[in-house]
C-alpha cells in the first residue's frame, strides 16, 4: 500500500504550533512548508521541510512565494495539503488543488473565536474539508466541521 504524501503548511509561530499538534497522529509521508526563522529551523530540524517567503500582502512577495512553492510541489507532489493558515499558504494550496488535484484540509485557527480569518475565508471555497475549533465559527462557515479545540 502506498503512503499518502502530506504537505503540512502554515506560517510560523502559533499557526505552526497548532498544525504540528493537530497532525501528530496523522499517518503518511509528511513534510512541512513554512517561513524560515531560527525557531522553525530548530523545531523542524529532523523533519523534511521547505521554506517560503511570507508575502504579507505584497503582490511581489506573493509572486516569489508562488515560485518557491513550485519547488516543493514538483519535488513532493502531495496527495493532501493540511493547513492552519495564514497568507503564506495560499499559493501552495491553490497550485496543489488546481494542478495536482490534491485534497485540501484547512483548520481555522483557534485564535478565530468569533471572526473569520482572511485566509480561512479565502480558502473555504477550495477546501475539501474545513474544520473549525469554536462552535460560533459555524455561522461563518456553514459547511465546516466543528472539531473543538485540539
Amino acid at each position: 500500500m502506498t503512503k499518502l504524501k502530506i504537505c503540512l503548511i502554515s506560517s510560523h509561530g502559533g499557526h505552526l504550533h497548532e498544525l504540528t499538534k493537530a497532525t501528530d497522529h496523522v499517518r503518511g509521508k509528511k513534510y512541512f512548508v513554512t517561513h524560515k526563522t531560527p525557531h522553525t529551523q530548530q523545531l523542524l530540524e529532523d523533519k523534511t521541510k521547505y521554506f517560503v517567503i511570507d508575502p504579507h500582502l505584497s503582490k511581489w512577495k506573493y509572486l516569489l512565494n508562488t515560485f518557491q512553492s513550485l519547488r516543493h510541489i514538483l519535488l513532493e507532489r502531495p496527495d493532501v495539503v493540511i493547513s492552519t493558515g495564514a497568507g503564506i499558504v495560499i499559493p501552495s494550496m491553490l497550485i496543489c488543488k488546481i494542478i495536482l488535484g490534491s485534497k485540501i484540509i484547512y483548520i481555522e485557527s483557534a485564535a478565530c473565536v468569533e471572526k473569520a480569518s482572511k485566509t480561512g475565508s479565502f480558502m473555504y471555497k477550495y477546501a475539501d474539508l474545513f474544520l473549525v475549533q469554536w462552535p460560533d465559527m459555524l455561522h461563518h462557515y456553514k459547511k465546516a466541521v466543528y472539531v473543538g479545540l485540539q
